[in-house]
């Protein structure tokens, strides 16, 4: 019986909280849970500083994504993608805006969030 571990899978290209076998691509992309905690720390004090009142989150074989709302029935006003893919060119993480525009791109998933953490500061300072 083939066993079985927990996190990046060396030679898949392919990194998550899913289940990898060695040389086998994940069904679907997911959030670490280091990852998925720092989003929604970011997204309760968002809806605490009353910017965003709901979320979504969708899982792909390509990406994960998580989008955050200012109301239910709007395009979202953020969204946060991981590809892995691209961990080798410029960085899985990309911060979206709320009509689709890059608004970063990195490696790490705290650069990424700091355009929302700046936003946020000054949503509380007003």
């Amino acid at each position: 019986m083939a066993s079985a571990k927990t996190g990046p899978s060396k030679g898949s290209g392919q990194t998550g909280s899913v289940l990898a076998f060695p040389g086998r691509i994940p069904n679907q992309i997911g959030f670490a849970r280091d990852e998925l905690q720092r989003i929604l720390d970011l997204y309760g004090r968002m809806v605490a500083a009353g910017q965003w009142r709901d979320y979504a989150m969708d899982f792909s074989r390509d990406a994960a994504v998580f989008a955050a709302f200012r109301r239910a029935a709007e395009r979202p006003q953020a969204r946060i993608e991981k590809r892995p893919s691209l961990r080798n060119r410029q960085g899985m993480w990309t911060l979206f805006g709320e009509h689709g525009q890059v608004l970063k791109r990195g490696h790490e998933l705290p650069g990424v969030l700091a355009p929302m953490e700046r936003r946020l500061v000054k949503a509380v300072d007003e």
